[in-house]
């Protein structure tokens, strides 16, 4: 406890549990409680740049990176930066001057740091709210959502917030590369903020349909023998895997391996709805499989990675999809989804190497 007590700030990690007794003593103390983004964020926005933060339960990452494709063609210095994969955002801190746009992915951990600062972006994004991290928020979606709500809190009346479905549609005709209907959703946001940016038509539309996605989000590893394989890694929840499902699935031709760690997630819609979708379900080990084990008929298991490929080969033929959609976190087997997501894409790259396209 001493540790936290006399100090100038704490800087505090995303995760810290929400009941932590180090950081109420430090609050007792009257120190100011910082995370790293917020604290970047509130510096940059000192400077005179211009913040635009994207959360959402689903979506933040695709609408993010799209947001951040789009701008870059259209503006001289657009950063890109929060909860993306081989980011440092405190690393960007001595180059972004006033005017710079810093266009930030923000889930619900790093939007504790802005409620702690009282700060939000100048530009907010916030494409949906569906039940996830309940294992973190004790159940609560009031708390989960007490943490999201930060990204729109602490607006200014000249500050803009772009709200789901609040958004008019994505543009009929144009020839996306991304799959499925919620990245639609995505896709309207990304637009809509595009053009409050003033960026022409034009330009938009040639970005979004360049714009390939992003790795482990339905993504296209390979197909072998006429067999498509998708890294879906990043579907840690019910609905993301369900959104998935009906991307990609025709006349039940999925195999999906799905399987992992508890996050306290209701999961009968998902359940309820497989034999729509897929022909057979290959299980990995986790907390959150022995949950649903018993409630999924058609299914294998397998104790490893490489082997639930190896079993859901030898169920596809050729036109089928083999789908890596876990529905659950990633703890116990992998780092994290994104270690998760490398090893399906090396198995299946090991499989057959030439014949990858």
């Amino acid at each position: 406890m001493a540790d936290f007590r006399g100090r100038d700030f704490i800087l505090k990690a995303a995760g810290v549990p929400l009941d932590s007794p180090f950081i109420s003593e430090a609050k007792k103390q009257n120190i100011p409680i910082m995370m790293s983004t917020a604290w970047f964020s509130k510096i940059v926005m000192a400077r005179g740049a211009i913040l635009v933060g994207i959360t959402g339960t689903r979506g933040k990452s695709t609408t993010t990176h799209l947001i951040h494709h789009i701008l870059r063609g259209h503006r001289p210095r657009v950063f890109l930066g929060g909860n993306v994969k081989g980011m440092s955002t405190l690393k960007l801190l001595p180059n972004v001057r006033a005017g710079d746009v810093v266009v930030l992915e923000l889930d619900s951990w790093q939007l504790q740091g802005f409620g702690d600062l009282k700060i939000s972006p100048q530009v907010a994004v916030f494409t949906n709210f569906m039940p996830d991290h309940l294992n973190y928020y004790q159940g609560s979606m009031k708390k989960y959502f007490a943490d999201k709500s930060n990204i729109f809190k602490f607006q200014k009346k000249e500050d803009k917030l772009f709200w789901g479905d609040k958004v008019p549609s994505s543009p009929k005709g144009w020839k996306l590369k991304l799959l499925g209907e919620h990245n639609m959703k995505n896709v309207a946001l990304a637009i809509a903020v595009a053009k409050y940016f003033k960026v022409p038509q034009k330009e938009i539309k040639l970005a979004v349909e360049n714009f390939k996605g992003v790795p482990g989000r339905l993504e296209l590893a390979g197909r072998i023998n006429g067999i498509a394989f998708y890294n879906d890694t990043t579907a840690t929840t019910p609905a993301a895997t369900l959104a998935a499902l009906r991307s990609v699935s025709k006349n039940r031709n999925v195999v999906l391996i799905m399987g992992g760690a508890d996050k306290n997630i209701d999961m009968s819609d998902l359940v309820k709805n497989l034999g729509d979708f897929c022909k057979k379900i290959v299980l990995l080990p986790g907390t959150g499989t022995e949950k649903i084990r018993d409630m999924i008929v058609n299914k294998v298991g397998s104790s490893s990675l490489k082997g639930a490929v190896d079993l859901a080969l030898s169920f596809a033929k050729k036109g089928d999809v083999i789908l890596f959609s876990p529905a659950f976190a990633s703890f116990g087997l992998f780092k994290n989804e994104f270690d998760r997501g490398d090893q399906f894409m090396r198995i299946v790259k090991s499989i057959s190497r030439p014949k990858l396209n």
